[in-house]
């Protein structure tokens, strides 16, 4: 499974206006806030200055998160991926075992229940399929598949039982990838504005050179008495952060009895929380992708791009009952060779790693297992 982990947050204040909601007389009232967006048509022109914008959205005041709007062939592409969710969680179960790589950790193929919830039962609510849409083989390379099974397994496709999965999965997954390449293009000339960046040392220059990126099609099954723990403001999905660069985000379908429709709750969805405690809701538009700073490009940019704490509330009440979700997620992430060089001051998880260290992502992702999975067991 992807892992996310968890870490404190430094103070921060949010720039975003921000509308108070109140859902229910019994629950906390959180601001809610769009997300900063950026056309695509000026995120294209390398010539445009969007340093602003990227600070705003990306920088240590900021929420973590900016959307990019009117990406040509995104919205047809979002829908031919999110509807093959169902059928995918839907197969007969000996197909799905055929999907499923326990060497990887359930990093590849099929994963339904093997992941844990906040309060230590089996995460049983949800289903995932991972595949890295732009190899399948990142590496015949066996000791390095044995080292880092998560990252240099091969792609599982159900290529008999559901045949359109490939193909959609890898055009959804290749675009916001593109996309992800054009935001990090202005990332970096955000952030050699405030330090050096070497010749390909850059954010676009370390994700565009990878070979384990990693998609997630995300099924919820549908919960017949509404869903369990529901008040619990991260009942989808604990508080967490992502651990590598830049996390692509399609927006949410919900559907009952095969047929789309809104979400009936409108507390659900995505809340982050900032540098100075305060918790928000995000919401963006279901035709533009939304993307988030991971730890590791924190880390790499001094701290000029910030990661931020986040989880998912599900729908609360009868009107949640029999509703299905399905969403996607790309996670862009450095290669397990490649050497990260990390500065003096290091503000997350500086407890392992010494000052002015320099370790490839794969070594870092497995001090960051050892720290936050293996000890817990």
């Amino acid at each position: 499974m992807q892992h996310t982990l968890t870490f404190s947050p430094f103070p921060r204040s949010t720039s975003r206006n921000a509308v108070v909601l109140c859902h229910a007389m019994s629950q906390p009232c959180f601001p809610t806030v769009t997300t900063l967006s950026i056309p695509f048509s000026q995120l294209q022109d390398k010539n445009f200055d969007l340093s602003l914008k990227i600070e705003e959205g990306f920088g240590p005041n900021g929420l973590g998160i900016i959307s990019v709007t009117h990406v040509p062939g995104y919205s047809s592409l979002r829908r031919n991926l999110l509807h093959l969710a169902p059928r995918l969680a839907n197969l007969p179960k000996e197909v799905k075992e055929d999907l499923e790589d326990p060497h990887s950790r359930y990093n590849f193929g099929w994963s339904h229940g093997k992941e844990k919830l906040e309060s230590g039962k089996p995460d049983i609510l949800k289903g995932s399929y991972y595949a890295n849409p732009i190899l399948d083989t990142p590496t015949t390379d066996t000791s390095l598949i044995q080292r880092y099974p998560s990252f240099c397994g091969s792609n599982i496709w159900p290529r008999s039982a559901l045949p359109e999965l490939e193909v959609a999965f890898k055009a959804l997954g290749k675009l916001i990838f593109d996309v992800g390449l054009m935001l990090a293009y202005h990332c970096d000339e955000y952030v050699s504005k405030g330090m050096k960046i070497c010749k390909g040392e850059g954010l676009e220059s370390i994700l565009r050179r990878s070979r384990c990126h990693k998609g997630r099609l995300l099924y919820y099954f549908p919960a017949q008495q509404g869903i369990p723990d529901s008040n619990s403001l991260s009942s989808w999905c604990g508080w967490h952060t992502d651990h590598g660069s830049l996390t692509g985000l399609a927006c949410a379908t919900f559907t009952r009895d095969g047929v789309e429709i809104p979400c009936p709750d409108s507390a659900a969805g995505l809340y982050i929380r900032t540098r100075n405690d305060q918790i928000v809701k995000v919401v963006y538009g279901k035709d533009e992708i939304a993307y988030q700073i991971g730890e590791t490009a924190e880390i790499l940019s001094g701290g000029y791009l910030c990661a931020t704490p986040h989880c998912v509330q599900a729908p609360k009440g009868e009107e949640s009952s029999g509703m299905e979700r399905s969403t996607f997620a790309l996670f862009m992430q450095p290669d397990w060779d490649e050497r990260l060089n990390f500065p003096e001051e290091v503000h997350i998880h500086k407890e392992i790693i010494p000052s002015n260290a320099a370790l490839t992502f794969g070594e870092y992702s497995e001090m960051l297992l050892d720290k936050y999975y293996h000890q817990k067991q």
